[in-house]
């Protein structure tokens, strides 16, 4: 089966779960809400941005409260429909990173949190091109992923058959900083900073994660 639909029939399988366990989690993690500040920060107030995997839709609505105008997509029917019923107000809709089925530079930015972990590596380099597709000249792009964990290391994949006591076929993706900065700047974006940090106790699986800031260049 297609990775991507292995990915979108896995979360279909746990969405209402997900939600519940990780439609909260911002609430325990300062530095990810600085992130969101401070992107929200630099592609000013109203501005169209995207949020790439948006999942059950908490980031969109944590950026629509700070004074942007975000659409959530994801390839997860079952995500989509959590995420509308969690946030009537606000649009999501289908769509992968590879395939945002938006206009050319449609956006000022995009945020895409743990998502690309489950982009197979041969398939990145089309998703980072798609980010810069669809993001404006000038704008930006925050990437939020996972380094590594005690029995995972850099560049390392876990595989889950079940999650949470449903049945999903999932890869998840322990990515390079180094790495991710090196695709992103082939596909165009300019790298203005990295936060590498440890897990935050008591509010997240424990992993090594990374949030990498980048812009469109001009």
């Amino acid at each position: 089966m297609d990775p991507l639909d292995r990915t979108r029939r896995s979360y279909d399988a746990v969405a209402e779960r997900y939600a519940e366990e990780i439609g909260g989690e911002l609430a325990g993690k300062p530095l990810e809400r600085a992130m969101y500040a401070a992107f929200a920060d630099l592609v000013g107030p109203g501005a169209r941005v995207g949020d790439v995997g948006c999942g059950p839709g908490h980031v969109t609505a944590h950026l629509a409260s700070l004074g942007l105008s975000p659409v959530g997509i994801d390839p997860s029917a079952g995500m989509v429909s959590v995420a509308r019923g969690r946030y009537p107000g606000l649009p999501f809709r289908l769509g992968a990173a590879a395939e945002l089925g938006e206009p050319d530079r449609a956006w000022a930015g995009a945020v895409a949190a743990y998502s690309l972990i489950h982009v197979e590596p041969a398939d990145r380099p089309a998703a980072y091109a798609e980010l810069a597709r669809v993001i404006a000249p000038g704008g930006w792009l925050l990437v939020l992923f996972h380094i590594s964990m005690a029995d995972q290391p850099v560049g390392s994949t876990k595989h889950f058959d079940d999650w949470w006591g449903h049945q999903v076929d999932l890869d998840f993706h322990f990515l390079d900083p180094a790495e991710v900065a090196s695709g992103l700047a082939a596909a165009g974006f300019t790298m203005m900073a990295t936060l590498e940090r440890e897990p935050w106790p008591g509010a997240e699986a424990a992993s090594r994660r990374a949030s990498v800031l980048a812009r469109r260049t001009t």
